[in-house]
């Protein structure tokens, strides 16, 4: 079923009683579909259904073409503005040395420039996972050095054996 069919437009509509709005707004009260149907083909305009749900339901004059164009120009408008949030997932370890911290660090003020989320994860292997405070402080200090650039979403907390902070972009 095409969207055509779907809309109530001229012959469409069922033989009932409407609230008939002419092209410039203007509202006539409530007459039949044939009488809507004459005053349509009298401007030579398209008589449609805005408000089908309603009782009794609202047509208006229109060239519904025009209409129909200026909707899909309008969608593909708003679909082109759209941009999807990519999350982007940083491994840490621990025991991270400085410029590891600092490429990493990078990447983390990248992706977040682009736009996207980015996911600070510590993984614990073996006995590390004793040490759980030296990497919150990783993690910390890693939020400490983006700093303005973003958003804390949640702070350090564990999950299994990993250890998660999710930053968002500060878009202000």
């Amino acid at each position: 079923m095409n969207k055509r069919s779907r809309e109530l437009v001229n012959d469409d509509i069922p033989n009932v009683k409407l609230r008939f709005i002419d092209d410039e707004g203007e509202n006539h009260g409530i007459i039949t579909r044939n009488e809507a149907l004459k005053m349509a083909e009298e401007k030579n305009l398209d008589l449609v259904v805005v408000s089908p749900d309603s009782s009794p339901m609202v047509a208006k004059l229109m060239d519904y073409s025009k209409y129909r164009y200026d909707q899909q120009r309008r969608l593909r408008e708003t679909k082109k503005n759209q941009r999807v949030v990519e999350i982007k997932e940083l491994r840490l370890s621990p025991t991270i040395d400085k410029h590891d911290f600092d490429t990493k660090l990078k990447h983390a003020l990248k992706f977040l420039s682009k736009g996207d989320k980015v996911k600070v994860s510590i993984r614990f292997f073996g006995r590390m996972i004793t040490h759980q405070d030296v990497g919150r402080q990783v993690i910390v200090r890693f939020i400490e050095a983006i700093g303005e650039n973003g958003i804390v979403e949640s702070h350090p907390k564990m999950d299994g054996r990993n250890m998660i902070a999710m930053i968002a972009p500060n878009n202000t």
